[in-house]
């Protein structure tokens, strides 16, 4: 058994010597400690030995077992390590080329005006509210003054549900909850989605943003409101925006305002986006209608207000030079990756 043992030892060293892959060294650990091994073979055959000699032997076997262990680790990391440099050799890396990554994701458009704006009206004494995208005839129309037979209606193009609800076409619905919830004087403003069944063109579509706001208080005038809201579009546009107003209709303002600004995409020129006229609608404003504000309580003697009604898709076009509202709604990547995070900037 001892003369087994050195010619194991040296057939060891001889057989490490001749492998010259990973492959070799694979098929060497087979043979001496795979299910029929060779030292494996010899651990068996340790209870034909007398008693006595089992330990004295068997020692000498462990020994063995981990002088080929180790020898298999060292061999392992000389043949990985040849084995990277000979590819280094034969490959070639430009290690100066930038590393392929995804592209930092941002937020969409609308929702960059959105956060914005609800910003600038929190830090101007506003309340930021929400309500349902189904909403009653109540508040969608009825509590802002448009009786069940008025034409006006007409105007909205709505949709209407099975449940006697509909899809709302205005935000102006969270002024009137807002009014029910607190007495003036108020500032509030809604933002959200609204639904009207809009032929689709470069500036229309049937599902679109808003936001509109209200604020009721004593002795609150035209010349108030229009102050108020070029203040507002100069801080979304950070400059000095070119605005004008002309009369307008809707029941719950009276007297009723259209304001446009000049087109920021092609400065007045004319382009789709303003329909060649130089000029984009950007909201409608007026004083709130007494009826209105009847309705939810408040004496139109002693209160007066204003509101408007601002596209936030509008903005987003105007404010990142987007001629075609579509493309806010089409879900191109190639619009989004135009907003991604820059490398470096991220958070």
């Amino acid at each position: 058994m001892e003369e087994e043992i050195k010619q194991l030892k040296k057939f060891f060293q001889t057989s490490f010597a001749k492998c010259n892959s990973l492959a070799d060294l694979d098929g060497l650990q087979q043979n001496f400690l795979g299910r029929k091994g060779f030292l494996t073979l010899l651990f068996k055959n340790l209870v034909n030995l007398d008693v006595n000699l089992r330990g004295k032997y068997g020692k000498g076997l462990n020994q063995v077992k981990k002088s080929f262990a180790d020898l298999l680790t060292q061999k392992k990391q000389e043949l990985e390590s040849k084995g990277r440099q000979e590819q280094m050799k034969s490959e070639f890396y430009d290690f100066t080329l930038p590393s392929h990554q995804d592209p930092y994701g941002s937020l969409h458009p609308i929702s960059l005006i959105s956060y914005e704006l609800e910003d600038i009206f929190s830090a101007m004494g506003f309340e930021i509210m929400d309500g349902p995208h189904m909403e009653s005839d109540y508040y969608n129309f009825e509590a802002l003054n448009f009786p069940i037979d008025h034409p006006a209606r007409d105007m909205q193009d709505t949709f209407y549900l099975d449940n006697n609800l509909l899809l709302r076409t205005q935000t102006s619905a969270i002024q009137i909850r807002a009014m029910e919830m607190h007495k003036p004087p108020l500032r509030v403003v809604g933002p959200g989605k609204v639904f009207r069944a809009e032929r689709v063109d470069a500036s229309h579509s049937p599902v679109f943003h808003q936001i509109e706001g209200i604020m009721v208080d004593r002795q609150i005038s035209v010349a108030n409101m229009i102050y108020f809201l070029k203040m507002v579009l100069g801080k979304i546009f950070k400059e000095e925006v070119q605005t004008r107003i002309r009369p307008g209709y809707f029941p719950f303002v009276e007297p009723g305002f259209e304001m446009e600004m000049k087109c920021l995409i092609c400065s007045g020129k004319g382009c789709s986006a303003c329909k060649n006229a130089g000029w984009v609608e950007i909201l409608g404003c007026g004083l709130v209608h007494p009826n209105v504000l009847g309705k939810v309580g408040v004496d139109a003697k002693s209160y007066s207000g204003f509101a408007f009604g601002v596209g936030i898709d509008r903005l987003a076009m105007m404010r990142y030079n987007i001629a075609d509202i579509r493309l806010l709604h089409g879900g191109d990547l190639r619009l989004a990756y135009q907003f991604s995070i820059p490398r470096g900037n991220h958070k």
